[in-house]
């Protein structure tokens, strides 16, 4: 080949090669290179979490009871504090706190290694200022927004609205499918845990991207979170705080007269619909010590002896002895299964001896040992004779081949006595009532503490008047009587009346739910109702004296029952008090519309005691009436 040519094929063959290498350097650098750019720095997208507001929780009315609260929180990125220790350092200064405290805040595992650690919620605006001021020594420091919630009326109703907390380790792993995330809180108790959720809402999702290390370098999307909804009360934000200021201020004048009396519970219910709109529980504290993170302090003030254990709903959680307030299930049993007539009399010499008794307990005596001579079940319930009451105690017994072994409690279990109310609120106790099958429970679950399984008739003399074994929570006790009130439908009583998304849009409506029935015939009804009315209306009556005065009962004529229950382990301890009332009381079973109980333990007679409170609520019921239920969301709320 000629030397020309063959230098001229050369230069092709070189020509091509380095068209094909600048071909595949413009692929490698322009259509590539984005590509191997993010191998090269490792990026990664990865999913963060928004989360969202919370649902308000309203009252009747539509008045805020519990809300949100934009704060300011201080947040530390992990990958900046691991590459700079000494920020901690500088940062822990800044804020008061030990190094160790925000270790142990980086530490924890549960938070998102990609997002920022919150290490201080609500600083003050001297420390925003001051890390604002000089940024360049807090790297990684952000301060960022939050909704928190926040307690317009303060301590008021606290155990019933109930609070929010960082969800636990436990929690999440239960709760993952549902798309609970490590960084959320979730209701703990009260409304805020029954009603979670509606009230949690849908968290928001940010797409990030990251580096090799870890750090977020960009944000790819963002999808903002949804609030959650509102939860509207059958709750009188009024009625609930005159509830428990009168409660308080009651058992604040009973221990200034050296009586022991440190707790105690109101509840004020709708007997037409099981509707709560009142429920106070003492002593209470300020739900707020929940927010940023609970103090040591407040944490041993919730959980000790010495300050009451005021995380303890006692209107729902609370068990105490019912006394006389128990005589309605005995009369009620004893009328309807005719042991005995409305006009029936029974002779009380003031004791009561059974017959051909050998040992133990064989003669019970009216307190101070009065005699009312003879008297029929009205006048029996409302000069509150005892003896009238052991007397159909020992009858039930001895004609148990007649009327079975558990005749009282049968009804009793009607009225919703010894048994869960089913309200919608978590861990609701249940009372029980004394009988034979109760005492061979007890021993066979614990053998050592209740070694005696004997049941006879001092037993059911006792049952029948509300001592013995028998227990009952303030609710169980006022929906009773808010049971016989509207004619004996027993329904469970409800503290939420809807639930209403942020624009105001109906979503659910809680109707009434009836949970049982007892049998009240005209005769029985009548006989019992004239009895709880002259409680009240009756010189001779256990709380008449209670309701003297300015009492507006033209407004709000009552029905009640005083209580007084004796501690059978403690002599010497003095009685829990009782009273419960409804009304209007005119003898038209429909017209019943409030049904208010206190108990207060250790306080004393119920008529002094804890009558006072119930007047009180009551009065303002008269003089207010109660707020009108709606179901909308509040101007601007959500």
């Amino acid at each position: 080949m000629h030397p020309r040519a063959r230098l001229s094929l050369m230069g092709v063959i070189v020509l091509g090669l380095f068209s094909i290498m600048i071909v595949r350097l413009w692929s490698l650098q322009v259509l590539q290179g984005p590509s191997y750019q993010r191998l090269e720095h490792g990026l990664t997208t990865k999913t963060v979490a928004i989360a969202p507001p919370r649902g308000l929780i309203l009252s009747r009315n539509g008045s805020i009871l519990v809300a949100n609260r934009v704060m300011p929180v201080v947040t530390l990125d992990r990958h900046v504090a691991a590459n700079d220790p000494a920020v901690i350092q500088r940062l822990a200064v800044a804020l008061g706190v030990s190094a160790s405290t925000l270790d142990a805040d980086l530490a924890d595992q549960q938070d998102s290694v990609y997002e920022p650690v919150p290490v201080a919620v609500a600083p003050t605006e001297s420390v925003i200022v001051g890390l604002a001021e000089h940024k360049a020594e807090f790297p990684g420091v952000t301060i960022s927004y939050v909704a928190e919630r926040t307690y317009p009326d303060s301590e008021t109703g606290a155990q019933m609205l109930g609070y929010v907390s960082d969800i636990t380790a436990s929690e999440l792993k239960q709760l993952k499918a549902e798309g609970y995330l490590p960084s959320d809180v979730i209701g703990q108790s009260g409304v805020e845990a029954q009603y979670e959720r509606w009230l949690r809402g849908t968290p928001g999702k940010q797409e990030l991207q990251v580096d090799a290390l870890g750090n977020p370098v960009g944000t790819v999307s963002v999808r903002a979170p949804a609030a959650g909804d509102d939860v509207v009360l059958n709750i009188d934000a009024g009625l609930e705080k005159v509830a428990q200021t009168a409660l308080a201020k009651q058992i604040t004048k009973l221990r200034a007269a050296h009586l022991p009396a440190d707790s105690g519970a109101a509840v004020v219910l709708d007997p037409q619909n099981g509707a709560v709109l009142a429920m106070a529980s003492y002593p209470t504290y300020n739900p707020s010590w929940w927010v940023g993170g609970m103090s040591t302090a407040h944490y041993a003030a919730l959980t000790s002896q010495s300050s009451g254990f005021p995380l303890l709903n006692r209107a729902i959680q609370g068990l105490y002895q019912p006394g006389s307030t128990f005589k309605l299930a005995t009369a009620t049993a004893a009328l309807d299964r005719r042991l005995i007539t409305p006009t029936q009399l029974i002779t009380d010499p003031g004791y009561f001896t059974i017959p051909a008794c050998t040992g133990g307990l064989c003669t019970f005596h009216n307190n101070e040992s009065e005699s009312c001579g003879s008297c029929d079940v009205t006048t029996a319930l409302t000069i509150s004779d005892d003896v009238f009451f052991y007397t159909l105690g020992y009858y039930f017994w001895v004609e148990q081949n007649r009327y079975g072994q558990a005749a009282i409690q049968q009804t009793a279990a009607s009225y919703g006595l010894g048994q869960p109310s089913g309200v919608d609120l978590p861990a609701e106790s249940s009372g029980q009532v004394d009988s034979p099958a109760l005492r061979k429970e007890q021993h066979t679950a614990a053998p050592k503490a209740f070694p005696n399984t004997y049941y006879g008739p001092g037993d059911s003399i006792e049952m029948a008047f509300g001592q013995g074994e028998t227990v009952i929570t303030p609710l169980e006790l006022a929906n009773a009587y808010a049971t016989f009130a509207n004619g004996g439908t027993r329904y469970a009583p409800e503290v939420a009346a809807g639930i209403v998304s942020p624009n105001g849009r109906v979503i659910k409506v809680f109707k009434p739910r009836v949970e049982g029935h007892v049998s009240l015939p005209p005769r029985t009804y009548r006989a019992i109702f004239a009895g709880l009315r002259g409680v009240i209306t009756s010189p001779a009556g256990t709380a008449y004296a209670a309701f003297q005065g300015q009492f507006p009962s033209s407004k709000l004529p009552l029905a009640g029952k005083t209580g007084t229950a004796t501690t059978s382990s403690n002599t010497k301890a003095q009685p829990t008090a009782l009273f419960v009332a409804f009304g209007p009381a005119t003898g038209d079973r429909s017209a019943p519309r409030y049904c208010a109980a206190v108990v207060i333990p250790e306080a004393g007679y119920g008529a002094e005691a804890a009558a006072p409170v119930v007047r009180t609520i009551l009065t303002y019921l008269a003089d207010h009436g109660l707020a009108k239920l709606r179901l909308a969301a509040p101007a601007g709320g959500g």
